[in-house]
């Protein structure tokens, strides 16, 4: 008895000693610390944009606080339900939730179950960082309690939903219950704030216009929460089930999608930037205000998307977007990126490779043009300078589409699994690309076959000065720099000759890709991307409701495109690209690529006319060489009689000259020599006489392989009828 009393005292005595030394340790930690009231009001100026010549562009004032009272009851009630539901009944902790988080994180080694509270929140968006270390946890828990005694759960509630983030660069729930629906908080549904309330969690995972369908899920599972909690009635909870989510944003932010794109990018850098503690944030960026002006000018009877995007540093000059950074099905821009430039990458191809136009039926699809299929070969220059579909798609039938996916994918642009098909080489997916992943994919055939995806802020300075970020893309090789020329040149014949060729009167070189969706009932998306050594230009028409754009729409992307770059190189001409040393101009035979379409370079000594010269990578050029200029030779020509005379019928190679020799009883006589002759005929033979004809190709002095003909025999003349033997 006396040893157990012993050992629970000293049991006992190392438990106090660690109490102490926890209370101690907390208290040293928490010393000095208080909560501040004016940061629970968050301040509105905690951003200053600037553009590239450092003048402010807009201070990001995006919140107006709305008073508990305008808030509709299943507002607050949805936000309790899914992120605190014992909100009203605990102190600023919820003890249950607490252990029950400790218990999942201990089985599962890791710390992926939260427990904090609406009223901890509040204090780590405004007080505190979001760094994972026990000191920070405990300066939460001290400011928590005091917020719990000196406020309401009415005005913590009211601080909480004014002051969180709901993606979009929508601070507040004022700023979101406009952005995504169009309306005040007081007049929102219990679907569009059990919506919000699902946010909270991810916004930009969350977001409907992003992923609507896990949206979707989400928001259905805060309304199940809601029912379950007592917060809507079963026909509430199933009237709101019907309800569908927003397609688009329902204010018109068609003026600041740049300034949206710097606060989405200054969120995800800075998480707590609204907290204060790194104070007012300068944010520099590349951002032109005279060409957001032009962007800003074009007027269209859809929505309109417009960027600019520096390629040496990888950021947006001027954006407009009137229907928000939608994702829309690339049509034919993806063609350069997921057909072209990997199969040139993968030397299947070269411009000048041959490839036939013609309907064939790819295992169950059969493509066609837009104009209907030729039947004919064409360069893969043409095809794609002219957005020749059959091509195309023939092309990613031989590279594979995994392969194809697999460039994409190394450019930031994926592909659902599902939507693994040929029918990828003319844009058809699920989803399709945002606008300026689209130019980033571009931006890789621009700098040489390196990819970095773009941003819209270059370097942001906290409220003392200090730099706390500075754009550095990490460059990735996706292409060649061979393979890269080939493309932009190829592309360049695009703008001058193909579909994009409303640029060609532009002084300087440009190369472009145009693409349309098509639907049932007309074009859905309209794009031309135009890019030089400096920048890209993109431009998308088309509806946010996939309604058809106006018949006008289909030229106005080209047009639009070309005014930006006149205005963009107003006062200086962009380089043009050059080749690389990996990069040689070859010339291939001309005859044999247009009779049997075959690739093959041309003979030294090969004429001028029958010469074709094209741009090839230096280690992918054709391995076979003609040679029927410097050793001319011929196929074996027929030979006929007619009428007692030898008819000599020559191959089609009219460039030779021509030596026909004739042996007869050991005499050999030349018949002819000159040029090419379709038939050469000897008259000068006798009946019962055999005669072996040979005939030699020349070319310039070039003796070619001699090619001796079948024995012709003439038969001996039958004796006339009056004839007899004395």
């Amino acid at each position: 008895m006396k040893r157990a009393l012993k050992v629970f005292g000293i049991l006992f005595g190392i438990a106090a000693v660690l109490f102490a030394a926890s209370v101690f340790y907390y208290l040293g930690v928490t010393a000095g610390v208080s909560l501040d009231p004016e940061k629970l009001v968050l301040e509105t100026n905690y951003l200053h944009i600037y553009d590239k010549d450092g003048h402010e562009i807009e201070t990001a004032a995006a919140r107006a606080d709305v008073p508990f009272g305008d808030f509709p009851d299943y507002l607050p009630n949805a936000f309790v339900a899914v992120e605190d539901k014992r909100f009203y009944s605990h102190g600023g902790f919820d003890v249950r939730r607490i252990l029950k988080a400790a218990a999942k994180n201990l089985a599962s080694f890791s710390f992926r179950e939260g427990a904090s509270t609406i009223s901890q929140q509040l204090i780590k968006n405004t007080h505190l960082t979001s760094e994972k270390t026990l000191s920070r946890k405990l300066k939460e828990l001290k400011l928590t309690r005091i917020l719990e005694k000196n406020y309401t759960k009415e005005e913590i509630l009211e601080l909480y939903l004014n002051s969180i983030y709901f993606g979009h660069s929508a601070f507040g729930i004022g700023s979101a219950s406009a952005f995504y629906f169009g309306k005040a908080p007081e007049s929102l549904t219990p679907a569009e704030s059990a919506l919000l309330a699902a946010l909270v969690r991810s916004p930009n995972r969350y977001s409907p216009f992003r992923d609507p369908q896990k949206c979707l899920q989400r928001r259905n599972f805060v309304l199940t929460l809601m029912k379950d909690q007592g917060y809507l009635s079963d026909a509430q909870y199933a009237e709101a089930l019907e309800e569908p989510l927003p397609v688009s944003p329902a204010a018109d932010r068609s003026g600041n999608a740049f300034l949206s794109l710097v606060c989405e990018e200054v969120s995800a850098l800075f998480p707590n930037a609204r907290s204060g503690e790194l104070g007012a944030l300068r944010v520099y960026t590349a951002y032109d205000p005279a060409l957001q002006e032009v962007l800003e000018s074009f007027e269209a009877d859809s929505d309109l998307a417009l960027l600019v995007r520096d390629n040496q540093r990888d950021v947006l000059k001027a954006y407009r977007a009137t229907a928000g950074n939608l994702k829309r099905l690339p049509a034919s821009t993806v063609k350069p990126l997921l057909v072209y430039a990997p199969a040139i990458e993968e030397n299947l191809i070269a411009p000048a490779t041959p490839v036939l136009d013609q309907r064939t039926d790819f295992g169950g699809y059969c493509p066609n043009d837009a104009g209907g299929a030729s039947g004919m070969y064409m360069s893969v220059r043409y095809a794609l300078s002219h957005s020749v579909n059959i091509p195309a798609v023939r092309i990613l039938h031989s590279l594979g589409v995994e392969k194809g996916v697999s460039y994409l994918e190394k450019m930031g642009l994926g592909v659902e699994r599902e939507d693994y098909s040929l029918a990828l080489a003319l844009g058809g997916m699920k989803e399709g690309f945002s606008l300026p992943a689209l130019s980033d994919g571009y931006a890789t055939l621009a700098n040489g076959g390196t990819y970095a995806p773009c941003g819209a802020v270059l370097r942001v300075e906290n409220g003392n000065g200090r730099t706390v970020y500075e754009r550095k893309t990490a460059k990735k090789r996706v292409f060649s720099e061979e393979t890269s020329f080939l493309v932009n040149d190829m592309l360049a014949t695009a703008a001058r000759e193909g579909t994009a060729k409303k640029l060609h009167s532009l002084p300087f070189s440009v190369s472009a890709k145009t693409g349309t969706a098509e639907g049932k009932t007309g074009n859905l998306d309209a794009y031309t991307v135009a890019y030089t050594s400096e920048d890209v230009v993109a431009v998308w028409l088309g509806n946010r409701d996939n309604s058809p754009v106006a018949a006008t729409g289909g030229g106005l992307p080209a047009n639009f495109a070309k005014r930006v770059l006149e205005a963009l190189y107003e006062k200086s001409a962009p380089a043009p690209f050059a080749p690389p040393a990996g990069v040689t101009r070859a010339r291939y035979d001309g005859e044999e690529y247009e009779k049997n379409h075959k690739l093959i370079l041309a003979d030294p000594l090969s004429p001028v006319g029958n010469i074709r010269e094209e741009y090839f990578k230096r280690d992918a050029l054709p391995k076979e060489t003609c040679t029927k200029f410097s050793r001319p030779t011929i196929q074996c020509p027929s030979v006929y009689l007619k009428n007692g005379t030898v008819c000599i019928v020559l191959c089609q190679a009219e460039y030779y000259d021509y030596v026909v020799k004739r042996e007869n009883r050991g005499n050999t006589t030349t018949i002819y020599s000159g040029k090419y002759s379709e038939t050469i005929c000897d008259s000068s033979v006798k009946n019962g006489e055999s005669y072996l004809y040979t005939v030699i190709p020349y070319y310039k002095g070039n003796e070619g392989a001699p090619v001796t003909l079948p024995r012709v025999r003439l038969e001996a003349a039958s004796p006339p009828d009056d004839w007899w033997e004395d």
